[in-house]
């Protein structure tokens, strides 16, 4: 099938941060779209999991399904080589507990993507040409599903910051030093606010859209696809300074205290 501009731009980041096709993946809130990406990456080690009670393992064939909370995962720790979320996150009750329990699970790194909080963002968001809470989600599911925790209540979109992703992450695992990285790209804003023809502001946005490429070239960092991928570090060489590896655990390094507060 043909991929959409978000799906390449996801498609493009797994590959970058995934590059081994035969490492055990989980996808956490996942659906056919994880499915088409991890098929067309050649990926055969998948579980897809999400916390929909319609979902069954036939439909998510030759990858094996899961029925998991993304806040409370059942798996044990390392149980999985990469963990990965596409804009599910914004779904949870606590998306920073969502992110926590992937890089948990992880063995070598979570990767996310979801909607980053930029102030071209808020403007839109006052403007009214993207959502705060997320109605139409539920809308399209039904009227039953499709919100916080995939009820029929819409959930607020959560949008992340580069400094709230690192203090969720160092907060959780502060013996390592983190070296997160970030991705930016570039699809049309799009919102269910446009989808009624002769719309206003669908004719706004499709006269505004040349001058928006253009902007988002010049400040990267705004454009409305945003990942991040938090490596999972495992070994002495990447501990804080303060610290020390002794057996098979890291303890603090009274040398390290002594040489610098005496």
């Amino acid at each position: 099938m043909t991929l959409d501009a978000r799906a390449l731009f996801y498609k493009k980041i797994v590959a970058k941060c995934i590059p081994d096709p035969t490492a055990s993946v989980l996808v956490v809130g996942g659906g056919i779209r994880d499915m088409d990406v991890f098929r067309e990456l050649g990926c055969n080690n998948v579980v897809i999991s999400n916390l929909d009670t319609r979902e069954s393992a036939e439909r998510f064939l030759p990858y094996e399904w899961s029925y998991q909370d993304a806040e409370r995962l059942t798996f044990a720790d390392n149980s999985f080589d990469y963990v990965v979320t596409h804009a599910a996150l914004h779904h949870c009750h606590s998306p920073h507990r969502a992110l926590l329990e992937m890089y948990r699970v992880s063995r070598f790194g979570a990767l996310s993507f979801e909607s980053r909080d930029g102030w071209l963002m808020k403007l839109f968001e006052r403007t009214n040409l993207t959502q705060v809470f997320e109605p139409t989600a539920v809308r399209y599911n039904d009227g039953k599903f499709g919100g916080v925790a995939n009820t029929e209540i819409p959930n607020f979109i959560y949008r992340w910051t580069e400094n709230e992703i690192e203090k969720t992450v160092n907060s959780s695992a502060p013996e390592y030093r983190h070296r997160i990285q970030y991705f930016y790209g570039n699809d049309t804003p799009a919102t269910p606010l446009l989808e009624k023809k002769g719309s206003a502001k669908r004719a706004l946005i499709g006269l505004l859209s040349p001058i928006y490429q253009l902007f988002v070239m010049l400040a990267p960092k705004q454009q409305n696809l945003f990942a991040f991928m938090v490596p999972k570090p495992s070994g002495p060489e990447q501990l804080q300074s303060w610290l020390k590896w002794e057996g098979d655990r890291p303890r603090f390094d009274m040398s390290w205290a002594e040489n610098l507060y005496k």
